[in-house]
């Protein structure tokens, strides 16, 4: 059962990173899914966004709810220097 205060961790986590390089793999339907690199820009009460890379000139941004990595329908690893965190529930 999802309870208020796991999404708030996961909110909490996001808005720790935010700046950061992640690696955002988002499931699109049946057994398919993307992986895409960016980097955590800003958080927000219901949302979060990632600004993806891109060699084109225009940058281009996606946006996921908290609900989202709750329920594993996008799965987050943030990507340090030294280390890599998972952000799967």
């Amino acid at each position: 059962m999802i309870e208020k205060n796991d999404l708030f961790m996961i909110k909490r986590r996001l808005e720790n990173n935010v700046g950061q390089k992640v690696q955002v793999k988002a499931k699109k339907g049946r057994k398919k899914s993307t992986i895409r690199n960016g980097v955590i820009e800003s958080t927000y009460p219901s949302i979060f966004v990632v600004k993806l890379d891109q060699e084109q000139e225009a940058a281009r941004r996606v946006s996921y709810s908290y609900t989202d990595v709750l329920t594993k329908t996008v799965e987050l690893v943030v990507c340090s220097e030294t280390q890599q965190m998972q952000f799967t529930s």
